[in-house]
Order: structure tokens, then C-alpha cells, then sequence
């Protein structure tokens, strides 16, 4: 239930901002061959919806395993040594996200007084995308190690 609840609000969160990109976009594109004069916010919006379509995919790429793999050099060691592998570095990318998120956390917190330079929002919003990439990828990153654990146990 969790499980897919996550899952539906990364890829909800991924299409909204993607879409509010491309609509931001076409709005500047629309204004510089017309004789409207392009909006002064229609930069930095693009620019948050960016940020947060690529930290809504993030953890979506990690659930769907869409990062890139060195199968080159990976299928070049022992198959003892590929074993290990598999199971050492999601833990160490796992205490990664999972610091980072700590401190993204502070980050957000620091950014609270601060405000956005042409729309005026607080900029804790736009911190808050480092949160969600982390913890998205850390909590599939979770799942990915007890499958891998299960699977070697029996």
C-alpha cells in the first residue's frame, strides 16, 4: 500500500512538473516572437519545475533501475567478486542518500527566510527537491537490498 502510494506520487510530481516545464517554456517561446513582453518569473519557474522533475524521476529511475550500469568492467571480475558487489554498493549508496537527505533537511530549514528573487517564494520550496530525490532514492534503495538479502538466503 505505502509502497504504491510512493510510487504514484513520484510519477504524479514527475508529469506536473514536466508539464509545468514544458508549459513555462512555450509561454517564453510564445512571448519572444510576439509583441507580449516574456514574463520575468517564466525563468525562474522553469527552472524549479526542472529541479523537481528530475527529483521526482530520480527516485522513480531508481525503483525502475534505469541508472546506468559499467557492465564492462562489472562482467570483468570474479563472479565471487560480482556477488559481492551487488550486495556492498546499494549499502554504501543507501548511507549516502540517507546523509544527504539528513542534511537537506537543514538545507530546507536554512532556506525558509529566504525568498525566491522574481517570484518571491519562500526558497525552502525549491530545497525541498533535494529531500525528495534523497529519500525517494534511499526508500528504493531499502527495498532493493532486502530483495537482494532474500533472494541469497535461500
Amino acid at each position: 500500500m505505502l509502497h504504491k502510494a510512493i510510487g504514484r506520487i513520484l510519477k504524479v510530481g514527475a508529469l506536473l512538473s514536466t508539464w509545468g516545464l514544458i508549459a513555462t517554456v512555450l509561454l517564453q517561446i510564445f512571448c519572444r516572437f510576439t509583441p507580449l513582453a516574456t514574463p520575468s518569473w517564466t525563468e525562474e519557474a522553469s527552472r524549479l519545475f526542472f529541479i523537481y522533475a528530475t527529483s521526482f524521476g530520480a527516485g522513480l529511475a531508481m525503483k525502475s533501475e534505469y541508472y546506468v550500469h559499467l557492465d564492462m568492467f562489472f562482467s570483468r571480475f570474479p563472479v565471487r567478486m560480482q556477488r559481492t558487489l551487488v550486495k556492498v554498493i546499494p549499502v554504501i549508496v543507501l548511507l549516502l542518500f540517507v546523509l544527504m537527505a539528513i542534511y537537506s533537511i537543514q538545507f530546507v530549514v536554512l532556506g525558509i527566510p529566504e525568498k525566491s528573487p522574481s517570484m518571491g517564494f519562500n526558497m525552502g520550496i525549491a530545497f525541498f527537491s533535494m529531500f525528495i530525490m534523497s529519500a525517494s532514492i534511499s526508500y528504493y534503495l531499502w527495498k532493493r537490498i532486502q530483495k537482494n538479502y532474500k533472494n541469497t538466503k535461500v
